[in-house]
C-alpha cells in the first residue's frame, strides 16, 4: 500500500529541511560515533553497521530480550532483535541514535548499558 498524504507531506518536509542544511546529519553521525566508541571501550561488540543504527551484538535471543527489558526499566528504549529478523545466533540490541539526542542523553544511555551489561555478565 502507498503512503498516506500526511506521511508523504512529512517526508517532503524532512527532505526540504535536510536540503537547506547538513547540520542535523552531521550531529546524527557525531552522536552515533560517540555512542559506538563509548560502548566498544566498555567491551561491547557493536558488530558492523554503515548507518547510525548501532547494533549491540549479544548473539543469544533470550539474553537480548532480557537486556532490552532491563534497559527499558532503566529508562532506555532499545529493541531486542532476534530470529527471524536476523539469523539464528545473531541476536542483538538495536539502538537508534538521533540528532535530537544530547551528549547528556547519550551518556545516560551509556551508563545504563554499562550497568545492565555488568549485571548480565556481558561485560566486566
Amino acid at each position: 500500500s502507498s503512503l498516506s498524504p500526511a506521511e508523504t507531506a512529512a517526508g517532503i518536509a524532512a527532505v526540504e529541511k535536510l536540503s537547506r542544511s547538513d547540520e542535523l546529519v552531521k550531529k546524527l553521525w557525531s552522536n552515533a560515533e560517540y555512542f559506538k566508541k563509548k560502548l566498544i571501550k566498555l567491551g561491547f561488540d557493536c558488530g558492523h553497521s554503515e548507518t547510525p543504527i548501532t547494533p549491540v551484538m549479544l548473539y543469544d535471543a533470550k539474553l537480548s530480550s532480557e537486556f532490552s527489558k532491563k534497559l527499558y526499566d532503566e529508562g532506555i528504549f532499545a529493541s531486542s532483535i532476534g530470529f527471524p529478523t536476523v539469523p539464528r545466533g545473531e541476536a542483538r540490541i538495536r539502538v537508534m541514535i538521533s540528532a535530537a539526542h544530547s551528549k547528556e542523553d547519550l551518556d545516560f544511555a551509556i551508563e545504563k548499558f554499562e550497568s545492565v551489561g555488568k549485571d548480565l555478565n556481558v561485560i566486566k
